[in-house]
């Protein structure tokens, strides 16, 4: 196994930066043990909710599962956590592509074997996140002297991905059985980490955000990108040791690609941008889909955008989508706090089959009132937001991966300094708004969408026009990279 920590795009750690990643790792294998010398297995089964859309099957690690032998051909992994719900959406944008491609998608989600070091260690992590998250939304202090300066500069430093690196070790086992000529996308940067420790020939390591930080570095991957801004803060490691000029990127360690997008979304922006236009032409409500996301913060910001949405809802010049992905409690919350809410709310609960139906029937008919979805399953929750994209107007949304999406959106304050550049990017662009800091400005940004047509109707042609350009291509180019190494 390659030490990856010691020096990293011809830049060295200092002695004390390594030895702290190597305590990391030792720290880890103490607690959750270090199963090197393991021999998973890897088996394959259906996917329960994105089998039969984009044909993904699960990669499984334990004995006695498993339908068929990997497609050593057109098989294509998609290598992910669950940390939030955006990694699993920028999973399924890869998977989406990949099948509209062509090839076959397999899910491989480190955090999903429980009975690993690997899952331990990346599971204690996710938790840590989670709390910061909620906490950050609820601590001005916290979020002010913590939350933020972690996340923007923090995770910026070369140094913290000396210690990934060092941790990612532990994570390769569960790799063992995977066939190494199968290509790899990270949509994290752990499983991209732990599959060149693992021997995996072809990885590429899809970066998120629009924040260049040394946490998405995975030296001997492919980098993808989604921004021009950021390829550039990348290919120079712009801040990662202080203001010190380091080596760059090799230039083909790094490729700009446009943003990861689901094919269904892309290849119907045009059906979808015409018929956003042609509601608010028809005076119909306007639909807002507000999304929760997998840390379930910002109850309190949700509840201001409900509660002054209400009167326009009842008088069918606004309609609601809430997907409080598999947050029950956030719901349950919300209908004590807000009087009148459940009164006018239609449950799409645990019922795959009637968010489907919803889904299409949204595209070509009309919508009042407020839908709320609800589902357990991990896979669903995250995938019904895509569903319902398609057929709303507006996404109201903080400025994480949902802010790459081809669709008007919102933007409400972010979780973490690294999203403001996820909002600055789409204004830029012109298919959303600036991040809205406070409840106030959110509140206004509302009504603009709901008694201003000039806002609204530029951001669609913003998107048909970024379209034409390629700016929502990013999945497809990302697989056909990863798929391309292989002809090297």
């Amino acid at each position: 196994m390659q030490d990856r920590s010691k020096i990293i795009f011809g830049n060295e750690i200092s002695s004390g930066d390594y030895k702290k990643a190597v305590r990391s790792k030792a720290k880890y294998a103490k607690k959750y043990g270090d199963d090197a010398g393991e021999d998973y297995s890897a088996k394959l089964v259906k996917n329960v909710c994105l089998y039969e859309p984009l044909g993904v099957e699960d990669i499984r690690v334990a004995e006695g599962e498993g339908e068929r032998d990997f497609d050593l051909e057109k098989g294509i992994i998609v290598g992910n956590i669950r940390m939030g719900f955006g990694h699993y959406r920028i999973s399924i944008a890869m998977a989406s592509a990949a099948h509209a491609l062509g090839y076959t998608p397999y899910w491989m989600d480190l955090n999903s074997y429980p009975e690993t070091t690997c899952t331990k260690v990346i599971g204690a992590q996710n938790d840590l996140y989670s709390l910061g998250s909620r906490i950050s939304q609820k601590s001005r202090l916290f979020n002010k002297l913590v939350w933020e300066p972690m996340n923007y500069e923090g995770f910026r430093k070369l140094s913290y991905n000396a210690s990934d690196q060092k941790n990612a070790e532990l994570m390769a086992p569960v790799f063992r059985n995977v066939p190494k000529d199968i290509p790899v996308i990270g949509t994290h940067v752990w499983p991209a980490q732990a599959a060149l420790h693992a021997g995996m020939k072809y990885v590429v390591n899809a970066i998120p955000d629009n924040w260049p930080m040394a946490l998405h570095l995975a030296e001997g991957s492919v980098h993808t990108i989604q921004t021009h801004q950021s390829y550039i803060g990348y290919r120079v490691l712009n801040g990662m040791r202080g203001k010190e000029v380091l080596q760059p990127m090799p230039a083909d360690s790094l490729v700009y690609t446009g943003h990861y997008i689901d094919h269904e979304l892309t290849a119907n922006i045009e059906a979808d941008c015409a018929a956003r236009l042609a509601r608010k032409e028809k005076g119909e409500p306007m639909r807002f889909l507000l999304t929760i996301g997998g840390a379930g913060a910002q109850r309190e910001l949700f509840a201001a955008v409900i509660r002054h949405l209400l009167p326009a809802i009842r008088e069918k010049r606004a309609a609601l989508y809430v997907n409080v992905g598999d947050y029950r409690n956030v719901w349950d919350e919300l209908c004590r706090e807000i009087e009148g809410l459940s009164a006018l709310s239609q449950e799409h609960f645990d019922n795959w089959a009637d968010t489907n139906a919803f889904a299409e029937e949204a595209l070509i008919g009309a919508v009042e009132g407020v839908h709320a979805f609800w589902h357990p399953n991990i896979f669903e929750a995250v995938y019904c937001t895509n569903l319902l994209m398609r057929s709303c107007d507006v996404l109201v949304t903080k400025p994480s991966e949902l802010a790459f999406y081809p669709v008007p959106k919102l933007f409400l304050k972010r979780i973490g300094g690294h999203e403001r550049w996820g909002a600055i990017h789409s204004a830029e662009i012109g298919d959303g708004t600036i991040e809205c800091e406070d409840i106030p400005h959110t509140l206004q940004m509302l009504d603009m969408f709901l008694d201003d047509t000039a806002l609204f109707s530029q951001m669609c042609e913003c998107i048909l026009s970024n379209k034409t350009i390629g700016v929502y291509d990013g999945a497809y180019k990302a697989v056909q990279i990863a798929m391309g190494l292989k002809k090297r």
